[in-house]
């Protein structure tokens, strides 16, 4: 799916639309990045001193940052200074050529700058002005500064998340966000699809508190009609057992997952406890799990004397449910990833050849492709101004004003 220039082939499944993202950390550029990889031609705006801080996160190598490579892939990047008037003015051009803006300033934030939806809609009445921040752009914490972590702690996730005896627990990467690019990447197709109907864009409102709390699960129904609050319960499941990580012979961990009564049924008749199926508190999920030491003591002690590579072939042999706990290391090397392709490589001009997730979904004739990874900051800028009819003259004169 990729044309000799590193543009989407014309049979991309997102070919011919155009996005603006304009926003930073993380949610609104994961989200404006998996557009990308379907063929959406991405133009990354950075402001000319102060580049999108996930090029500084994490690990670099050579001065290079890493994160960046995964996030700013398939777009082509620019700076701009909006708060400049001839910033302003290069945004509503660009603006008039584009289907979507991601971004996620502050609410009233480009409404300082005279670029809020009056200003861009009269520019492009087309457009998709997507606002992706911590809380939403309205009610009583709409203005305070949001981060995904924040997220995390006031959806509930944390609450819920570790052992029961031990603090609430913070996922060590960004899940809040990550789960909010998912949904804003949806948001976005669903506007534009509302777009084909209607001839109009529109405002996608998009606050990170709320995507986490959507794959929660059904909690705030429990408590409404239940007053059931869920707790802690570490590795163990209130709705099934067992379900936990076990420790092998070799110093090695697996997970089990019984979901299903027949699995479930399988693994005692695996780890030897056969008799237990027939204990009436069996025949449901919510009963094992009420006996989850008895059935946690059964199976870890079967696994225990045993090795990972025994334990995970002798799973598959009785077809129960269980997978090795990976690191990065692992998920490298496993075969099934292998075979997905899930971890693909990408030539660099700046590293060379670099590892990667590949695109999130294969779709059998349209697939996705990653065209390049995250390119230097502001490299493209004379090429996409140059495109928009901007002249050198132009182009010198927004440097004099700092808006390049």
């Amino acid at each position: 799916m990729t044309g000799t220039n590193g543009t989407p082939t014309p049979d991309a499944p997102l070919a011919g639309l155009r996005v603006l993202d304009l926003a930073t950390l993380f949610a609104g550029p994961l989200a404006a990045t998996m557009l990308g990889d379907f063929g959406a031609e991405v133009i990354k705006i950075e402001h000319p001193s102060k580049p999108d801080p996930s090029r500084g996160h994490g690990p670099s190598k050579n001065g290079v940052g890493l994160w960046w490579k995964l996030l700013g892939r398939n777009k082509r990047a620019i700076t701009l200074n909006l708060s400049r008037p001839g910033g302003r003015a290069t945004l509503l051009r660009l603006a008039a050529t584009a289907d979507v803006i991601i971004e996620n300033f502050r609410p009233g934030t480009l409404e300082k700058w005279d670029l809020g939806w009056e200003e861009l809609s009269a520019a492009n009445p087309r457009l998709v002005l997507t606002r992706v921040t911590g809380f939403g752009q309205f009610g009583p914490y709409a203005h305070r500064p949001g981060f995904g972590t924040l997220a995390e702690a006031m959806s509930g996730f944390a609450s819920i998340t570790g052992e029961p005896d031990a603090p609430p627990t913070l996922p060590p990467f960004g899940l809040a966000d990550s789960i909010a690019a998912l949904a804003t990447a949806y948001a976005v197709m669903t506007a534009l699809a509302a777009r084909d109907r209607t001839g109009e864009g529109q405002v996608v409102d998009m606050a990170i508190i709320e995507p986490i709390l959507t794959v929660l699960g059904p909690q705030p129904l429990w408590y409404d009609q239940l007053g059931y609050v869920q707790e802690r319960t570490g590795n163990r499941s209130a709705n099934n057992a067992p379900r936990n990580t076990y420790r092998t012979a070799d110093g090695t961990w697996v997970a089990v997952s019984t979901s299903a009564q027949s699995v479930a049924e399988r693994v005692m008749r695996l780890v030897g406890r056969p008799e237990l199926i027939d204990e009436p508190w069996f025949a449901t999920g919510a009963g094992r799990a009420a006996h989850a030491d008895v059935l946690d003591t059964a199976v870890g002690t079967w696994i225990a004397a045993r090795t990972r590579t025994d334990v995970l072939a002798a799973f598959e042999k009785a077809e129960a449910a269980i997978a090795p706990v990976q690191d990065v290391r692992d998920v490298l090397a496993d075969p099934q990833y292998q075979a997905l392709d899930t971890v693909t490589t990408v030539d660099d001009p700046e590293l060379g050849p670099i590892r990667m997730q590949n695109v999130l979904f294969r779709l059998s004739a349209t697939p996705g492709a990653i065209r390049w990874a995250g390119r230097p900051h502001g490299a493209d800028t004379e090429t996409v101004l140059t495109e928009l009819g901007l002249t050198p003259a132009d182009l010198a004169a927004l440097r004099t004003e700092g808006a390049l």
